[in-house]
């Protein structure tokens, strides 16, 4: 199925986990790939990968807590493959350690990241979609900014705000044909779970602990994750907007 064909896709932090596999499932689906991410490396490999398996995607570094950076990256990417059709605001960053012990400058990083770099994301892309009258957004929070998470009080603030932020631009922007929604990814395989087991001190009872809580039984993937993604900047959504699913073995339940 190439639901996505001639469409233009950016997704943030494209060179990680989750966003690396998302990237590929668009391009998969036809989509032109703009892979951004700090670390230019990581997305020029993503990139590459897509590219040997006959998609189109094409690598941009960017720093989205800088917003001159977001606007000559969001630039480039439509010099290079045209209006972005939808926008993937994955990119995220955490420490993992009880609120009191963390320091005003770990909350200025975890803020910069986790929340006004999507916000930056949002009003370099939002004014084009507008004057085309159509676009998807999907934002990428956590379980976190559900249910709340030890270890993570400032991230769990950031995903909070970021699921507010999107039911907000969702209102706004309906009339213009925008749809944006949010998806909550719960303990997931990536590197910035790697570090929250290490910061726990005991990653195996950690591990554990997590695997026999999750209903499905086992810690999230990567690939778990692109499916609830690429449904809500398809089509098949085309009626849905502010809201927030989570994607997390059953975790997390509500409703």
């Amino acid at each position: 199925m190439q639901r996505f064909q001639y469409k233009t896709v950016l997704v943030t932090g494209g060179g990680g986990g989750i966003g690396g596999a998302t990237c590929r499932r668009f391009a998969r689906e036809g989509a032109r790939v703009a892979v951004f991410d700090m670390n230019l490396e990581a997305a020029e490999t993503v990139a590459a990968q897509i590219r040997a398996d006959g998609g189109q995607a094409q690598a941009f570094r960017c720093d989205i807590t800088e917003r001159a950076a977001v606007d000559a990256a969001v630039a480039a990417a439509q010099e290079r493959f045209g209006p972005i059709d939808v926008l993937v605001n994955n990119a995220g960053w955490d420490v993992f350690k009880p609120f009191t012990k963390t320091e005003p400058a770990q909350w200025d990083k975890l803020i910069a990241i986790n929340l006004t770099g999507a916000l930056h994301m949002h009003h370099a892309v939002l004014p084009g979609m507008a004057a085309r009258k159509a676009g998807r957004i999907v934002n990428i929070a956590s379980d976190a900014a559900r249910v709340g998470s030890s270890g993570e009080a400032v991230y769990a603030a950031c995903k909070g705000g970021l699921v507010a932020f999107s039911k907000t631009i969702a209102r706004e922007h309906a009339r213009h044909g925008i749809t944006v929604n949010v998806v909550c990814p719960g303990p997931t395989d990536t590197a910035l779970f790697a570090d929250y087991k290490q910061g726990a001190g005991n990653p195996e009872k950690l591990m554990e602990a997590f695997t026999r809580s999750i209903p499905l039984g086992r810690i999230g993937q990567p690939d778990d994750l692109p499916g609830a993604i690429l449904f809500f900047a398809s089509d098949d959504a085309a009626f849905v907007t502010g809201q927030v699913l989570s994607v997390s073995g059953g975790l997390t339940m509500n409703g």
